[in-house]
């Protein structure tokens, strides 16, 4: 029997050498256009950064190596033009444009994919490239070496982009990624891909998403690449990296049938629709393990176990192919993001109903060195459980810990099996509960009905709905510490460890959403209240963390604001000093951990000496910078490396209530009589605009003013009859105030609050809390709480009680005295 093979790169070459290690007296041909076969291909971007050092690396075979051994009649530079199924030939080109016909019995198709280059103008121009194969690369690498560009635009966000993105940057060019989505890696969910957005930007890649290009232009700066919303950016090389289709002109000319998605239709045992044709790897389509729909799946692991079928079959087996899940890793600088099966978004797409999880772990025990944090969103089936997709992203442990979920979900697993895998564990490779077991537990949890989710899209809509007075409560389960660095709009705090005790302070006819940082100690709340005769609770999956990283804006790089404005707490440019005097290692440490150390470290030292501390938390640089403006103390700098965090602080006068500047100048003080929208909103704004510059700020909160500062959950205080009325008759607090003209019934104070959302302005109660994180101190006037029946334990606990002295003594201490 004769048989040939149609493409010597992975697929190809498997199926060659596994007909011969089943059968000596086949005839094998195998025929590849180009001067290679059964090259890494995925090595490709290594090389070009200089990870890997040399060509010959590359090639897991060579043509003369790989003939002698498996005795196959190998044919480089030579290509398939044709094929006569009636004849069963094919017609072959050389590279010297000689043209022969060639006999088979049995025909393999391997083909592969080419990448996708749109007739976009100007495309042709020198510094544009692809990425391949062989001879692209060299085409690449030879232009960098000589070039050495310093500016490079990699177009397309997938596996390839990311990793030239990572691969130009090592060479030292700045690189801006290109991608017409609004995210990054699309098999992923944007929740997971919002943690490399992240990671991206701290590593100094400049992000352009949502922009697709329309064409590009040579000036005497370099190539110009024009986008459709009319912004450009001006590079030194362009990789194309817009994704590839299957190669199935041959499969076309010869009539086989072409599947829905573009790929080359084959049945289980991967024949053609010719019997004597079969077709491998990323040319073909093939229905997907749980959604039974044909699609494309361009991944060397798949190929190879296809071309090792394929052998069989050829030789009289009935071996059927049991499909593709698409798993895939990547490394993304210091992260490696992998995922399997189908996301989230996917789902919604094909309007298949899921659940899913989101959890961050750590990859090993925390208290063993070198724990590095992860996060794994589970996605399954809201009546079976049965796993549909899996996505990790993190620093160590992750291929393990996808290769485990992938492997449940080909065996048509729940998230039950996930609970039963019995890991090997020790300190340093895993924790006793493993994240993947511990994943398992939360989607049984949510499945039995012991824990009701809120996703971080519904928290968001519920937040832009501007309608949490009326029926949602956010419940923060952090310390005050956490707290006081922010958390959502309007969110009350109540510690996990006095949860029991205040039970009676929240409302049981209201959706409670409990939070924390991670989504541990929110589960851990809401199965209090859920024991406690709370119906509508829920808890809010992935924490703080995941709604963070979900829903922070990506501004356009050349525009991207500072971390902060207040310059008490603005990092510093220069080095970290080289006299530490405490090194603390928190690596390991969930949140709030690093920053608790952080706080007891700080103390043990004098004014002018110099903490620094490590951690894995990828919030804790953010978190230091806010403790930093909070506290008085110095942050030096903040630098990240192989998923750890250095933050060097030096210590100062401690200054708890704001953030004065070392000039000594006059504070500023404000008088909010009116209980007006846009006359707290003024407010407001003067005292963040006043405590910016360091100066002491105070608003003294007068008669009316007090409804600006009243808890939205109020406990139940005994009133006489007036206080009653003034009760019913005022704002129970600041999601009530109307505006002082125009008001219409509540409808102006509405509109206003979505005029100020539609255009980025920070909301009343947002700017009220930056107020208060930026020191600004806020006295309510005894005389006018008494008159008006208002209890102390109405107002917001951050509030302090004054009189008539209390506002004299701060205005004998400004330059300016407001009333409004």
């Amino acid at each position: 029997m004769k048989i040939i093979i149609i493409g010597g790169v992975a697929g190809g070459a498997t199926t060659a050498a596994r007909i011969r290690r089943m059968d000596e007296s086949v005839e094998i041909v195998l025929i590849e256009r180009g001067a290679h076969i059964s090259y890494a291909n995925c090595g490709l971007p290594y090389y070009i950064g200089g990870v890997i050092s040399e060509r010959e690396k590359l090639f897991v075979q060579t043509v003369e190596k790989f003939s002698a051994q498996f005795n196959v009649d190998v044919r480089t530079e030579s290509e398939v033009v044709s094929i006569n199924r009636t004849n069963k030939t094919v017609s072959i080109s050389r590279i010297d444009g000689s043209n022969y016909t060639e006999q088979y019995d049995k025909l393999v198709i391997s083909t592969g994919a080419v990448p996708v280059r749109p007739p976009l103008p100007g495309i042709d121009i020198k510094g544009i490239f692809t990425l391949r194969n062989v001879p692209d690369t060299e085409r690449v690498k030879e232009f960098v070496d000589q070039t050495k560009p310093q500016r490079a635009v990699v177009i397309g966000a997938g596996f390839i982009g990311l990793e030239m993105a990572e691969n130009l940057h090592a060479r030292g060019a700045e690189v801006s990624i290109v991608e017409m989505g609004n995210q990054v890696m699309a098999p992923i969910d944007f929740s997971m891909a919002s943690l490399l957005h992240q990671h991206l930007t701290e590593k100094g890649v400049q992000l352009y998403l949502e922009q697709t290009v329309e064409g590009f232009e040579r000036t005497h700066e370099g190539i110009k690449v024009q986008f459709k919303s009319g912004d450009s950016i001006t590079t030194d090389i362009v990789i194309l990296s817009i994704g590839v289709r299957p190669e199935t002109h041959l499969a076309r000319e010869a009539n086989l049938a072409i599947g829905t998605t573009g790929g080359i239709s084959v049945n289980e045992y991967l024949q053609t629709s010719d019997e004597n044709i079969y077709a491998i790897g990323d040319a073909i389509e093939y229905p997907h393990p749980i959604t039974k729909q044909p699609w494309l799946n361009y991944l060397a692991g798949p190929a190879n176990r296809q071309g090792r079928i394929v052998a069989d079959n050829l030789l009289g087996a009935k071996i059927p192919y049991e499909g593709s899940i698409g798993t895939a890793i990547a490394k993304v600088f210091d992260m490696t993001v992998a995922a399997t099966g189908l996301s989230a978004k996917r789902l919604r797409q094909m309007d298949i109903d899921y659940r899913s999880v989101t959890l961050h772990p750590s990859s090993h025990a925390g208290y063993y060195p070198g724990a590095l944090p992860m996060t794994i969103k589970l996605i399954f089936a809201p009546d079976s459980g049965k796993v549909y997709g899996g996505q990790v992203v993190g620093y160590k442990g992750i291929d393990k810990r996808i290769d485990q979920i992938a492997l449940i979900i080909k065996q048509g697993g729940t998230v039950e099996d996930l609970t039963r895998i019995e890991h090997a564990y020790a300190p340093p490779f895993s924790s006793a509960k493993d994240p993947v077991t511990l994943a398992g537990y939360a989607a049984s949890n949510l499945l039995e009905g012991k824990m009701h989710p809120k996703y971080w899209r519904e928290v968001k809509e519920i937040i832009a709905s501007e309608s949490l007075s009326a029926g949602t409560l956010f419940v923060d389960v952090r310390t005050p510490d956490e707290f006081q660095m922010g958390s959502l709009p309007n969110a009350i705090n109540i510690p996990l460890d006095t949860l029991r005790t205040r039970l009676d302070e929240l409302p049981k006819d209201k959706d409670i959403i409990v939070l924390c940082a991670v989504g541990l100690r929110g589960y851990m709340g809401y199965r209090i209240l859920a024991q406690n005769g709370f119906t509508r609770v829920y808890n809010l999956i992935g924490g703080l963390k995941t709604y963070r990283a979900a829903t922070a804006p990506i501004a356009p790089p050349q525009h991207r604001p500072m971390t902060s404005s207040n310059p008490c707490c603005q990092k510093q440019t220069e080095e970290a000093p080289s006299n530490i005097t405490l090194h603390v290692d928190a690596c390991g440490l969930q949140c709030p951990g690093p920053i608790l150390k952080m706080k007891r470290s700080i103390e043990s030292l004098q004014v002018g000496e110099y903490l620094q501390i490590v951690s894995t938390d990828a919030g804790f640089p953010r978190d230091a910078e806010a403790w930093c403006c909070s506290t008085g103390h110095k942050l030096i700098s903040s630098t990240s490396a192989t998923g750890c965090y250095t933050v060097v602080i030096e210590k100062k006068e401690g200054k708890p209530q704001n953030c004065l500047s070392a000039n000594g100048g006059k504070g500023k003080t404000f008088i909010l009589f009116s209980d007006s929208l846009d006359k707290a909103l003024a407010t407001f704004v003067l005292a963040n605009g006043a405590a910016a510059t360091g100066e002491k700020t105070t608003i003294f909160f007068t008669f009316w003013g007090l409804n600006a500062i009243k808890k939205v959950q109020k406990p139940h205080t005994e009133k006489d009859f007036f206080g009653k009325m003034f009760g019913w008759m005022l704002p129970a607090h600041s999601g009530q105030l109307k505006l002082s003209k125009l008001s219409m019934g509540g409808l102006g104070g509405k509109m206003m609050r979505f005029l100020m959302k539609r255009k980025g302005i920070d909301s009343l109660e947002s700017l009220r809390q930056q107020a208060l994180e930026n020191g600004v101190e806020f006295i309510a006037c005894q005389m006018s709480m008494d008159v008006m029946g208002v209890s102390r334990e109405e107002l917001m606990d951050e509030v302090t009680i004054g009189g008539v002295a209390t506002y004299m003594n701060r205005a004998d201490d400004a330059n300016v005295n407001l009333f409004i």
